[in-house]
């Protein structure tokens, strides 16, 4: 990923100087920044369709301090049940500290949910733990994150057609939700190709939030992915399977929310292809 450049190096001397002091190495940037834009044919938010199945548009940003301390951006267009109303846009915000721990790294933050336009009750945070290490091809990353009880994890509605009738039964209920994750990446030697594996278990609300959504459908359910990348100046080719244990006969209460706008499982398996550009 090319990095670009915010503070300057210490500057050359010319003339007649010793040679010496030009090839000085320049001190490492204090701040660097880093980002990439892509396009996926689907938006998968563990496991469940965002965007109706159909095209997504993604990008973000993220300005890191040599301390370890970091900020970011990323956005993504919605649709179907990722409807949020307003301009069906999702924009997290994300702030953490990362920093080396025996042979791997810990990273601490949180992420702001964010939904513009949106109802008030639709955005939440969500503080998370990483733990990564690197042992020659292979990169392990095992992950925590955890919602405290807020009313857009709540279970506002505890069916779908409560929330198509529009009348809350629990109005302005808190719940929290936990998501547990685990990653792994090999990349195969001498070429620009990389394999990787993730699985996630959520335990969360079991209804649907004051938008008619929820981050884990069922309240408790597995998402897995199986992935390849292939990288090529600055951009990156992927293809994931994707799938839930999310059963047609387990959601059905939450129908009609819980499916394609014009019919179809959103939580079943699928092939993502996705094309990104990174600097």
């Amino acid at each position: 990923m090319r990095i670009i450049k915010l503070t300057l190096g210490a500057l050359l001397l010319a003339g007649t100087a010793v040679p010496a002091f030009a090839q000085e190495a320049e001190a490492p940037d204090a701040i660097t920044v880093s980002g990439s834009v892509g396009i996926a044919s689907d938006y998968r938010f563990r496991g469940v369709s965002q965007t109706d199945k159909e095209v997504a548009i993604q990008g973000g940003v993220t300005v890191s301090h040599e301390s370890g301390f970091y900020v970011g951006f990323w956005g993504s267009n919605l649709a179907g049940w990722g409807t949020f109303l307003g301009a069906n846009l999702e924009t997290d915000i994300i702030a953490g500290f990362k920093a080396p721990v025996g042979g791997g790294a810990i990273d601490v933050g949180v992420t702001y949910y964010m939904y513009p336009g949106g109802l008030d009750t639709t955005d939440f945070f969500e503080p998370y733990v990483k733990l990564s290490g690197t042992t020659g091809p292979l990169t392990l990353t095992a992950g925590v994150a955890y919602a405290p009880a807020q009313e857009a994890l709540g279970r506002v509605y505890p069916s779908g057609a409560a929330a198509v009738a529009g009348t809350p039964s629990f109005p302005g209920d808190k719940e929290d939700n936990l998501y547990l994750s685990g990653d792994a990446v090999v990349a195969v030697p001498n070429s620009p190709i990389s394999l990787r594996g993730h699985i996630g278990y959520s335990d969360g609300n079991s209804g649907l939030g004051p938008n008619g959504t929820s981050i884990a459908p069922t309240g408790k359910y597995w998402d897995w992915t199986l992935g390849a990348d292939v990288t090529f100046k600055g951009l990156t080719l992927g293809v994931s399977y994707i799938d839930t244990d999310i059963s047609r006969a387990e959601s059905a209460y939450l129908l009609p929310n819980f499916q394609k706008s014009t019919g179809g499982d959103i939580a079943g398996s699928t092939i993502v292809v996705s094309l990104t550009a990174a600097f």
